[in-house]
């Protein structure tokens, strides 16, 4: 029985230690929008514990604080069809004055299961395509990370790698109004959530960061 017990002492010991896995910060409580402010028609609604989208074009931003090196978790799901429109603006350098702030001063990373591979879901909208599809049905929830890596950022789509954009390379020409500003953005910045149109109803109810 000693020997018995030395023995699975010593396996403990040379066994490989469990690290407590790294909590997330949760943004959005489930109650309210306490720490976020809007901008630009439309809005954010709370409906059974989620945030939904009415309207557009507007933009929810957090106020808490900026971010950068770290991923953000967002779990969201299409309503109203599987090309609903929406989007997570990082990298803004300047709390949003106006809804086209995040366009042209952050990236949007896009919510949309049925445009092109420019501008569905996971594309920083028409800077960088996605590498596959992966979005769920309308309905279903999807978890989205993206990871701020300094300048680079890396989208995840549940589970998989869809894309994977490092700043300075080449990029497409702008070839409408509303496609983003060519141009840096920060390593640090702001981050929000759109509201498209009217037609276009998403739902949102994990906003979290990870250091």
């Amino acid at each position: 029985m000693i020997r018995f017990t030395v023995l699975l002492m010593a396996s403990a010991l040379l066994a490989p230690q469990a690290l407590p896995a790294a909590d997330w910060k949760q943004l959005f409580n489930g109650r309210d929008m306490n720490g976020w402010e809007h901008v630009g028609p439309g809005q954010f609604v709370m409906e059974n514990g989620l945030l939904k989208t009415e309207g557009g074009m507007g933009l929810l931003w957090y106020k808490g604080q900026k971010f950068g090196n770290c991923t953000l978790r967002v779990v969201f799901k299409t309503v109203s069809t599987p090309g609903a429109n929406s989007g997570v603006y990082i990298r803004m350098e300047e709390p949003p004055k106006d809804p086209w702030y995040g366009v042209h001063n952050g990236f949007e990373v896009q919510i949309d299961g049925q445009a092109d591979d420019w501008h569905a879901t996971g594309a920083i909208y028409s800077l960088s395509k996605i590498e596959k599809r992966v979005q769920k049905p309308a309905g279903e929830w999807n978890t989205m990370e993206i990871t701020l890596k300094g300048s680079e950022t890396i989208v995840r789509l549940n589970g998989e790698v869809v894309n994977d954009f490092k700043q300075g390379g080449p990029v497409p020409d702008r070839k409408q109004w509303y496609e983003p500003v060519r141009g840096p953005r920060p390593d640090q910045g702001y981050i929000g959530l759109q509201n498209h149109d009217g037609k276009s109803v998403v739902m949102f109810k994990e906003i979290s960061v990870k250091q």
